[in-house]
């Protein structure tokens, strides 16, 4: 079971919390107490999930870049935090291929600027930079990588991940050494979940789809991924930064994905999006010809993550897949997002769900 008490009280600061994943960190962290400021550009997308979470007037909210090292550092010692999520970033592929500066200044400097504050202000103790699957060289094997593999990825949004990781590396051996900061990275493999309206990315594209009584394009049907639900890696990170705040010794690198059984197609999610989300959904393979190259078989081996902490995934794709789709359904029908995003958060921490699986 997951158990947020620890943070009851603590300062933590949240990059990127305007996103996707952000959102659904605080959200995590107001519900437990956490006294929360998040540093970030506007909301990325809209609709977006961070005006409908309840979250504005709950915790400190600064609109700034992650590139820009003096506000950073202003928003640092202002709130004096103890505990560190580092998710601002640049993290759309096909964005990268388009936009390869912006990606390396947002992904790299961004990531520099972030450790080189935490080296300014002792105030910090755990530090977690979440990275992505995507940072390791793929050789389109069928096992799954291992944090011991190397790192070059290919297009310029996972290059520039596997460069932030080797930044956070050399300030781990460089200034960190002597122990004022713990500080770990997490590879994330690919999250679904409700809320999420950024583009290019599978699940929103579905939603937007059925919503508009279209289509769903499917890009690439045939490319394995990890795909898990959102509050599946936010729990290890909050797992992983209370345990090295606690002890030192916990602090590295670590792999978060879901069992192999759980890793699928994209084809393989969309058929089941479809057949939970009911009538109305329906898809074709819109494969392009000269698409920018995307890796066609990624899995995370995450032996560590359950060997030193005992971890483990809780839902399986299928039940990740009803959350995705009751949390479509309530948003367009007008519905009280932070009390479903409440639910679904205590149904995933405890185990006890707060209503019909009807309803779904």
């Amino acid at each position: 079971m997951l158990n947020t008490n620890f943070y009851n009280g603590k300062r933590v600061l949240v990059t990127g919390h305007t996103g996707f994943k952000g959102t659904w960190l605080c959200r995590m962290l107001v519900n437990a107490g956490a006294l929360v400021t998040g540093y970030s550009l506007p909301a990325p997308a809209t609709p977006n999930l961070f005006e409908r979470s309840g979250l504005v007037g709950n915790m400190v909210s600064i609109i700034g870049d992650i590139r820009d090292f003096d506000r950073l550092q202003v928003c640092f010692r202002d709130a004096g935090p103890e505990i560190v999520f580092h998710l601002a970033a640049q993290p759309i592929v096909r964005e990268s291929y388009q936009n390869p500066r912006y990606t390396y200044e947002t992904n790299v400097m961004g990531t520099v600027n972030l450790l080189e504050c935490v080296r300014l202000n002792p105030c910090v103790k755990s530090v977690l930079n979440v990275t992505t699957d995507k940072v390791y060289h793929n050789n389109e094997w069928v096992w799954g990588y291992r944090e011991c593999e190397p790192l070059d990825g290919f297009d310029p949004y996972s290059n520039s991940k596997s460069c932030s990781e080797l930044a956070t590396h050399c300030y781990v051996n460089s200034f960190f050494a002597e122990g004022q900061a713990a500080v770990s990275t997490a590879r994330a493999g690919n999250v679904i979940g409700g809320g999420d309206f950024a583009a290019d990315r599978i699940i929103p594209d579905c939603v937007r789809a059925v919503a508009g009584g279209e289509t769903i394009g499917v890009r690439n049907p045939y490319s394995t991924r990890p795909y898990q639900h959102v509050l599946e890696p936010l729990a290890a990170y909050l797992m992983i930064a209370r345990r090295q705040y606690e002890d030192k010794t916990y602090a590295g690198c670590y792999n978060v994905g879901p069992d192999d059984c759980d890793c699928v197609t994209t084809g393989e999610l969309v058929d089941l999006f479809c057949r939970t989300w009911g009538p109305g959904a329906r898809w074709e393979n819109r494969a392009e010809e000269n698409a920018p190259h995307e890796a066609n078989f990624l899995k995370l081996d995450c032996s560590k993550l359950k060997s030193v902490f005992g971890w483990s995934p809780r839902w399986h794709i299928a039940e990740c897949m009803e959350m995705v789709c009751r949390f479509g359904k309530i948003w367009l029908e007008g519905g009280n997002i932070p009390v479903e995003m409440d639910q679904e958060i205590r149904y995933f921490e405890t185990g006890e769900m707060g209503w019909s699986r009807e309803k779904s």
